[in-house]
């Protein structure tokens, strides 16, 4: 038996974080980043319709990016003092990833993190609160999945949380929010959606579900990204709607090794933090070609080029434009080709190469990918990634 779970209400549309009006419940705790979401003043206008609902708030601000085990614990300790039946997040993909570990947390006060590690094994959640997420950004898709990324930045490592448990009641997708964003954030979080839609249709837990809504998330990621990148703003609606049925299809037939990897370098080197979005883009490519080389995957990849209209008289020509097209993208977003080119120094990767490569074996992305990989190939890989090198193995 599958399964495929959503959300049970998505709200989308210019205006529609004004639906909060509507929402019954008696107090809420605001789960909120840095500041961008106060200084728009999208919080204001969170906290007004929550008051006009009659729900009492409080606000639990300053979650940072990438979001640390200490952060949860602190959110869930002010939850645990306030008692919310309804835990509301707004902003990017950190403050809502942190809302969803923390509720575990507010609800299982004597849970560990550790137990948490374990893909689907979380205890029932809304025994106290119900959770709705409000995204900023038009990547992670946090709003309507099964997943959130903590990081435990004592060992540098990035945790994937995975349980139907955390897959939000309510999202509200108003893409008045997403126009926010500095050209930056827009193409590492557009690339991001573009993964997960690619490394959904091409997982081994890929369905009759999830396919359509993979493919009409890359056409309309290839379609709009660069507009919305160059600030169009109606291309940037179309984006925040894209991400969102990424979003859909990566929860219920999740990803790939493009996502264990970036999970597993985004906080190893000392020579600065890569982006979630920056790394999947610069790793894409390279993972096609690695994949490809399994009959399945190629023919999906070969599929996925000729839904958006490239050009090719074999399957092995078809994935090669679609390698093509997704390093023309990085080109126009401002994204670099290799691990190199960003800025990694090289001792320090050769350095920590076998063990992020084993950690990134070890990630919970890894065994859903449609080819298998060692230690020794991710080795490989990684070095392909970092010094711009064909994958020929």
């Amino acid at each position: 038996m599958s399964r495929f779970t959503l959300p049970r209400d998505i709200y989308y549309g210019k205006g529609s974080i004004d639906e909060l009006k509507n929402l019954k419940g008696k107090k809420a705790i605001v789960v909120v980043g840095g500041g961008s979401m106060k200084r728009f003043g999208f919080l204001d206008k969170v906290v007004n319709n929550l008051h006009e609902a009659g729900i009492e708030t409080m606000l639990f601000e300053g979650v940072e990016p990438d979001p640390s085990v200490e952060t949860v614990m602190k959110g869930a300790k002010a939850m645990q003092e306030f008692q919310p039946d309804w835990i509301v997040s707004i902003g990017g993909g950190s403050p809502l990833d942190a809302a969803k570990a923390l509720w575990a947390f507010y609800e299982y006060p004597d849970t560990k993190f550790e137990d948490l590690i374990t893909p689907f094994g979380f205890p029932t959640l809304r025994q106290k609160a119900k959770f709705l997420a409000i995204p900023s950004t038009s990547g992670t898709a946090t709003e309507v999945t099964a997943f959130s990324v903590i990081t435990d930045y004592h060992k540098g490592i990035k945790y994937p949380l995975a349980d139907f448990n955390i897959t939000p009641d309510v999202a509200i997708v108003d893409p008045d929010l997403a126009e926010t964003m500095p050209p930056k954030l827009t193409a590492h979080t557009g690339m991001d959606a573009l993964t997960h839609a690619i490394e959904a249709y091409v997982s081994t837990l890929n369905s009759p579900f999830t396919d359509p809504l993979a493919l009409k998330a890359i056409s309309m990621v290839f379609e709009y990204l660069p507009d919305s990148y160059n600030g169009n703003m109606a291309a940037r609606e179309q984006m925040h709607y894209a991400q969102c049925l990424a979003g859909m299809a990566f929860s219920n037939a999740l990803l790939g090794i493009v996502h264990s990897m970036a999970h597993k370098t985004g906080a190893a080197y000392s020579t600065g933090h890569i982006p979630h979005g920056c790394a999947n883009a610069i790793y894409l490519p390279y993972v096609i070609q690695y994949n490809a080389k399994d009959a399945t995957a190629k023919k999906r990849y070969a599929a996925i080029a000729k839904s958006v209209g490239l050009a090719g008289n074999t399957d092995d020509e078809l994935v090669a434009a679609l390698c093509a097209k997704i390093d023309d993208y990085n080109v126009k977003l401002n994204i670099p080709k290799t691990l190199k080119d960003f800025g990694i120094n090289e001792a320090e990767f050769l350095e920590k190469l076998p063990e992020v490569a084993a950690n990134a074996v070890g990630d919970a992305c890894t065994g859903s990918n449609p080819r298998s990989i060692t230690p020794a190939q991710m080795e490989q890989l990684l070095k392909a990634t970092y010094y711009g090198t064909k994958v020929d193995f």
